[in-house]
């Protein structure tokens, strides 16, 4: 008996219509091809008009919020390059808006959600805090918002740390590097008061910021008052830099310095600051011959890179820039009661001043010399420089 080919066999007897039923696999029907999904529209000019919400606001934080989901980098770069418009016109980041403005924007497209991620929370030490405003504490190294290459800064964190409250912005701004006082408003009527407070004019000042610098070399005792004009550029790299300049050329800049302790080889000074512009103490102390030590913009490269290893103090290493927000003076913006506030020097500066006390003068002295503005003369002091 020949070996058994049971498919042939019942396949034969199934044409034949004899033999057992066989269940035969049933054929399913295709699935209808999956629609191809819409092509995204490609992003298209924006036109806003700003409401009494944006009232008083920067441009940079109003695109931050308008634009949800555009990188803040992208948003930065999109202001710098003058795409973005404000009646018509370029404006920088730092220009305030008004009810009506027409606002351009160009096309952006939305990164994908999660694209970055969310800031972590964190609270920073307070100076001073009620149903207004909150006064911090900044330490160096934090930057106060995100953007420019950074994904967060205080006022994100301070946000995720505080999910509850219904109104935080920055009041104003702290270079990343430098430390200090920092206010934030709780309510948009105090943000309006203590903005129009620090953007009064120099005779009109009711805001009073005072800060401590470390330089290298002898301050001169004559140099109280420098009044020269300042102006923003960008350099090759599209940093923000800040230079001196002519007077028709730059805004006029007014900064104020007191000798509060000579040490060896530095000077430690109290400067106020009378216009709060971009770099304005940094700039001014530079051009005057005498850096702020650690500068890493404006400063003496080789002197921050010696005190950063610890060769110029055996034993002590700085690696930040020495400038220290350390008192605010202003009014409360819902009581009118003149406020005063003031921010402990931090550690690492508290460790160098100490270090310069008791270490001998022949610290190296590197003091440059001043920077020469062509076709500018220095404005004589004047009752509002002095002020």
């Amino acid at each position: 008996m020949g070996p058994r080919i049971i498919g042939v066999k019942a396949a034969a007897a199934r044409k034949r219509g004899t033999g057992p039923a066989v269940a035969l696999p049933q054929r399913t029907a295709k699935a209808p091809a999956r629609a191809a999904p819409a092509a995204a529209k490609p992003p298209a000019v924006q036109h806003l008009r700003v409401g009494e919400e944006g009232a008083g606001q920067r441009l940079d934080n109003y695109l931050v919020k308008t634009l949800k989901g555009v990188p803040k980098t992208h948003v930065y770069r999109i202001i710098r390059s003058g795409e973005v418009r404000v009646n018509r016109g370029r404006a920088a980041a730092d220009t305030r808006l008004a009810p009506g403005d027409e606002l351009r924007l160009p096309p952006v497209r939305v990164a994908e959600r999660g694209a970055e991620p969310p800031a972590p929370a964190r609270e920073f030490p307070v100076v001073f805090e009620d149903a207004q405003l909150i006064a911090l504490d900044k330490p160096a190294g934090v930057a106060v918002h995100g953007g420019s290459g950074v994904s967060f800064g205080v006022i994100e964190q301070l946000r995720r740390a505080r999910p509850g409250a219904e109104f935080l912005e920055l009041v104003h701004r702290l270079d990343r590097e430098t430390s200090g006082l920092l206010l934030v408003a709780k309510k948009r009527s105090a943000l309006t008061a203590l903005q129009a407070q620090f953007r009064a004019r120099p005779g009109e000042k009711l805001i009073g910021k005072t800060y401590l610098a470390l330089v290298p070399g002898d301050w001169p005792d004559r140099l109280k008052v420098i009044d020269v004009p300042l102006h923003k550029y960008l350099d090759a790299a599209g940093e923000r830099r800040v230079r001196t300049a002519a007077a028709d050329e730059g805004q006029r800049s007014i900064t104020l310095v007191k000798v509060a302790e000579r040490l060896a080889g530095h000077s430690l000074l109290e400067v106020t600051i009378k216009t709060g512009r971009t770099h304005q103490i940094r700039v001014h102390l530079a051009q005057a011959g005498h850096p702020i030590v650690g500068d890493d913009k404006y400063g003496d490269f080789a002197l921050n890179r010696r005190l950063a290893r610890g060769e110029a103090l055996p034993g002590l290493r700085f690696d930040r820039m020495f400038l220290h927000a350390q008192a605010l003076r202003f009014e409360h913006p819902a009581t009118g009661e003149a406020l005063a506030l003031h921010a402990a020097l931090p550690a690492e500066c508290r460790a160098l001043v100490d270090a310069l006390r008791t270490t001998a003068t022949d610290v190296p002295r590197s003091g440059r010399d001043p920077v020469a503005v062509p076709g500018y003369r220095p404005t004589p002091p004047s009752d509002e420089g002095r002020s």
